[in-house]
């Protein structure tokens, strides 16, 4: 297993109160998001638990990308995946925030 950790800046805070949202399945080809609302002085934090090693410029990019269409800041989200392609992985990250943000995404 391999871990990555990103930071981005520049997002809205997000309402403290919100409830953690999950998405997704551990499971081949899949992949988890979990979002949550967690004090970071207007940065978001994004930890990755991958079986596949060695794709770390992919993740980012992916992550880039969904930050450039949701701006979010003092949020924490965490990915277990087992495989997933870029285009799950986006879909799974457009699929929390949706939750997490109650469809305001």
């Amino acid at each position: 297993m391999e871990k990555l950790t990103f930071e981005f800046l520049g997002g809205a805070p997000v309402n403290a109160t919100r409830a953690p949202a999950l998405v997704g399945v551990v499971g081949s080809g899949n992949l988890e998001v979990l979002i949550e609302p967690v004090e970071l002085g207007g940065r978001c934090a994004v930890e990755i638990l991958t079986a596949a090693r060695g794709f770390g410029a992919t993740w980012e990019a992916v992550l880039d990308d969904f930050f450039a269409r949701h701006k979010l800041a003092d949020v924490r989200i965490s990915i277990n995946d087992v495989g997933a392609t870029p285009a799950v992985v986006s879909l799974r990250l457009d699929q929390a925030v949706e939750d997490f943000l109650g469809g305001a995404a």
